[in-house]
């Protein structure tokens, strides 16, 4: 019996024209469409990069919330192997019901690694990751906001990033949130 060929490893990914901030050396979100210096309001949010950007999904592993995954290749079973966007939507709707299906990728740290579903936690949050190049495997950031007027079009936003990220209108907004939660936490 002749087994199939092993597919290539495939990402989920989406592509974006905007600009990396990050504020306080500890926050980060991004902008769509990219900025300038001109409109930041504090010296203390900086660009980390701009451009094109690749903007890729991972899942938090359990118990080891800081260390994620991104999806790129699934082996359900010895005739069921997935990539891309098949990958995620089995991980993220029906990898329940197999539990020991084998996740490849490389984690949020660079490494590449392996890991069984039962051991992700798919109720954390999912984390995501924007890369300058669509070959690095270390992310240039990890932001949890989205900075995008209202009346971007959806086409230069995608869905899923709409989805995972905290949504604000404008810089302004997010930096007086960030102060917000700021002080709260003094």
């Amino acid at each position: 019996m002749k087994r199939a060929a092993i597919p290539e490893r495939q990402p989920i990914n989406d592509g974006v024209t905007g600009t990396i901030l990050q504020w306080r050396g500890r926050d980060q979100a991004v902008v769509i469409p990219p900025t300038t210096d001109a409109d930041l309001v504090d010296t203390s949010i900086r660009p980390l990069a701009s451009g094109t950007l690749t903007v890729r999904y991972a899942v938090r592993m359990l118990g080891k919330p800081h260390i994620a995954i991104i999806p790129s290749l699934i082996v359900v079973d010895a005739q069921t192997i997935l990539t891309g966007e098949e990958a995620w939507l089995f991980l993220t709707k029906r990898s329940n019901l197999h539990p020991r299906a084998e996740v490849f990728g490389f984690r949020n740290d660079g490494r590449d690694d392996m890991i069984l579903v039962k051991l992700l936690d798919l109720m954390e949050p999912i984390q995501v990751l924007v890369f300058s190049s669509g070959g690095d495997v270390l992310p240039t950031a990890t932001p949890t906001a989205l900075i995008a007027p209202p009346d971007v079009p959806d086409s230069l936003v995608p869905s899923r990033l709409r989805g995972y990220l905290t949504p604000y209108p404008t810089i302004a907004a997010w930096h007086a949130a960030m102060n917000t939660s700021s002080s709260d936490n003094k």
